[in-house]
């Protein structure tokens, strides 16, 4: 047993070690909520454009199959996560000052996550919500055009452009520059989320692999049980009806005397 569990431990320990790597260089940052509503509308517009754009990107990958709702529900579900694949295009995102108002600049390339980084994950969240299901639903029946998917997400479903953004107070503090990562970050990150996606990957089947123990084992002892009850009930029959057979016998000997 101990040497099966030995392998995981290492693993498990690089994995840790690597996390603790990479936040160490990049402590966490806090999303900025009074910038929520200057970027809603504009945040809400990129979720579309992405959704469409990984929906189709994974129907070319399965390719002569047909992408099922519930692999679209996995992208939307992953769209505003940053610890998934799905939500990079995040990190492409600068958020600018343009007179009185915010501006979503894609930089082209991943950088630095800081607190526009976290912002921009926040509104993605408040946006989505619980509209994860009915968004994909609506893809996987409608097959829409870009700009109608915008409308039915940003205008139908969340109201997220409803609202023109009000103007950013004068007063405001400026975020962070954009800083790409150099391509020693970047790399070292998508083997930490190939990683971690392993070790869920691990854990899923291993959950499974219980599950289908647990419900085998259930469904073994019930036939047991069951076995063990008609046996039983056959032998109370067998002995009641021997019991009615021999009482009957004995009345009928006393009344022939």
């Amino acid at each position: 047993m101990g040497r099966r569990t030995t392998p995981t431990l290492l693993f498990s320990a690089f994995l840790l070690l690597l996390m603790q790597s990479v936040s160490s260089k990049n402590p966490p940052s806090l999303a900025r909520k009074e910038d929520l509503p200057f970027i809603r509308c504009q945040v809400c517009r990129k979720i579309a454009e992405e959704l469409h754009g990984l929906v189709q990107k994974k129907q070319t990958q399965i390719s002569p199959k047909m992408i099922s709702e519930l692999q679209i529900i996995d992208i939307a579900e992953n769209v505003c996560n940053l610890k998934k694949e799905e939500s990079d295009w995040i990190l492409r995102i600068d958020i600018v000052e343009k007179g009185d108002t915010l501006e979503l600049v894609d930089q082209g390339t991943e950088g630095q996550c800081n607190s526009e980084c976290k912002t921009i994950e926040r509104a993605c969240q408040e946006v989505m919500g619980y509209s994860d299901t009915d968004v994909a639903e609506y893809i996987f029946k409608a097959r829409p055009s870009i700009n109608a998917l915008v409308n039915y997400l940003c205008g139908d479903l969340t109201k997220a452009c409803s609202v023109k953004a009000p103007p950013i107070p004068k007063d405001r503090i400026p975020g962070e520059p954009f800083v790409a990562k150099s391509s020693k970050e970047a790399e070292m990150e998508k083997i930490l989320r190939s990683m971690q996606g392993k070790v869920l990957r691990q854990k899923e089947t291993a959950k499974a692999e219980w599950k289908g123990r647990i419900l085998e084992g259930v469904k073994q002892s019930g036939a047991a049980i069951k076995k063990h009850v008609n046996r039983s009930l056959y032998r109370i029959q067998k002995w009641w009806g021997g019991k009615k057979t021999g009482g009957k016998a004995s009345k009928a000997v006393t009344l022939g005397g």
